[in-house]
């Protein structure tokens, strides 16, 4: 019991700003009592509205109080000492790098237990009572501690936002509603909420009928590597069963056969655990992506939903599984039932390609534009990568004018500095040179002539899997230029490469194909 009286005093003589115990106790005029030190730094801090406050009841006093020293709270304290007690709170109380601290807290800050989205300010037990003592703060919104109370405040007006401006889709404070928003729909950032939450549900609903789809198509991918590997023992066993009867001559073929088929198998295995490999890491995110909008669903802040919740609901468009068969494409419909609309990634410009039109368009420009620094960015070869990866089947068509470009695909890792970036001259990228002169394939340096009529038009065609890239003329005929038949190990990207010659411009633009049949 007399511990436990020793211990209310020193609660009752601690400082409920520094929350230690007092040095050089003063009382001010509603009875608290503070630190000299303490409530002259608060009472500083509010010399400018000449109105100052208890930190704990909020009474208000004018003019300063002056501050006379307590002499014996300040024996009291000294008594107090000489027990031996810790002065401080323990340490497991003090916010660390990974809490939310205390703003009211002065020196050292202990861990806030509550933040008031209305004061704007994180509170530890201590300085939270007056929240739950006064009438004052009945009205206040008190939510488990966040870091990001400060992206609650208008930075025009620095007022708390309430108010959710559909017009503009910004969430603004009662002074911009009277100001840039008057006149606009704007409802309230709890109203706005509850819609968004109906929203949040659709695509949630849509995330996991993603999720059930795609593990069907994983499924089905498993079944055909088994049919894959069923077929290829199967044709393993029955040449070896020909060929045991067969004479010493042709034992030779038979071993060819084996290693052919086995060969085959390798290899559509391989294609097929790709598509396997695409799948399980579409699924993982969705998964991640599911859970952070169950998250995000039950968050007590209407604005942080609001600010998160476009970010979190979006969805890139989901990849038809490719078949394992190949076909080969005879005419201009069927190749159009693979048409994929490109767009170019800034990041990857050089600096003399002027990136436009939705970014689907790249000019080559003798001024060098005002792109930031990337390390994607080409720096010697006026070229651009697609933001699309390709990985099954597609079918594109590039416009271009001038002196001439390059249509090219490359793998992500491709060189960018140096003679090694440009496309064509190295092994992991293939490209047509287009001219006015005619046509020239390259890859690895190695560059050869292709005949073909003139048009300022390409059509390109890729079977990722199959490793097969073609290259079209395209005007009123689609007439064939050029075939590659090769293993493609990455995801190949869409390129483009605009000649320079003094202020002579070329431009290459990704456009949209049409059926001329």
């Amino acid at each position: 019991m007399a511990q436990q009286g020793i211990q209310l005093d020193q609660e009752r003589l601690c400082c409920s700003i520094c929350l230690d115990l007092l040095k050089d106790p003063v009382t001010i005029p509603c009875g608290h009592n503070y630190c000299m030190k303490c409530i002259k730094s608060h009472w500083d801090q509010e010399d400018q509205k000449e109105i100052y406050s208890c930190p704990q009841c909020r009474q208000t006093f004018r003019p300063r109080p002056a501050l006379v020293k307590n002499t014996m709270l300040a024996d009291l304290v000294e008594e107090l000492k000489k027990t031996g007690l810790q002065s401080a709170p323990a340490d497991h109380c003090y916010a660390g790098p990974e809490d939310v601290a205390c703003d009211f807290c002065t020196g050292r800050k202990l861990k806030a237990l509550k933040s008031c989205l209305q004061c704007v300010v994180s509170y530890c037990e201590q300085h939270l009572q007056p929240h739950y003592g006064s009438p004052a703060f009945e009205k206040h919104k008190l939510v488990d501690p966040f870091n990001k109370l400060q992206e609650n405040i208008c930075t025009h007006h620095n007022e708390v936002m309430k108010i959710f401006c559909r017009t503009d889709h910004h969430c603004i404070c009662y002074l911009c509603s009277m100001d840039k928003h008057r006149g606009h729909d704007t409802v309230s950032v709890a109203a706005e909420r509850t819609e968004r939450q109906k929203e949040l549900g659709t695509s949630q609903q849509k995330i996991q009928q993603r999720i059930q789809n795609r593990e069907k198509d994983e499924k089905m991918l498993q079944q055909e590597v088994e049919a894959i590997n069923h077929s290829a023992n199967k044709a393993v066993n029955e040449s070896e069963k020909i060929f045991t009867d067969l004479i010493r001559v042709i034992e030779k073929r038979s071993s060819d056969v084996k290693q052919q088929i086995i060969s085959q198998q390798k290899t559509e295995v391989s294609r097929v655990k790709e598509l396997q490999k695409e799948l399980e890491e579409e699924i993982f995110e969705l998964r991640r992506k599911d859970a952070e909008l169950e998250q995000l669903s039950h968050t007590e802040d209407h604005t942080q939903f609001i600010l998160k919740y476009p970010l979190l609901s979006r969805l890139s468009e989901s990849t038809d599984i490719p078949r394992i068969n190949i076909a080969e494409l005879k005419t201009r419909g069927e190749f159009l039932k693979y048409s994929q609309r490109l767009t170019l990634d800034p990041n990857t410009a050089n600096t003399r390609l002027l990136i436009s039109e939705g970014n689907t368009k790249a000019t080559n420009m003798s001024k060098k534009q005002l792109y930031s620094s990337h390390p994607d960015r080409f720096l010697n070869r006026s070229q651009v990568l697609s933001q699309e990866s390709l990985t099954g089947r597609h079918y594109w068509e590039v416009e271009w004018s001038g002196l001439g470009v390059h249509v090219a695909v490359a793998y992500k890792d491709v060189s960018r500095r140096g003679a090694e970036s440009e496309f064509g001259c190295n092994d992991q990228s293939w490209t047509l040179d287009c001219s006015d002169e005619g046509y020239e394939f390259s890859h690895n340096g190695v560059a050869t002539s292709i005949s073909g009529p003139e048009s300022s038009r390409v059509g390109v065609y890729l079977d990722h899997r199959a490793g097969i890239l073609c290259f079209y003329s395209i005007s009123e005929n689609m007439t064939f230029l050029h075939r590659v038949q090769t293993t493609f190990t990455q995801p190949l990207y869409a390129g483009l490469r605009a000649y320079s010659l003094f202020n002579f411009r070329s431009s290459a633009e990704f456009c949209e194909p049409k059926d001329k049949s």
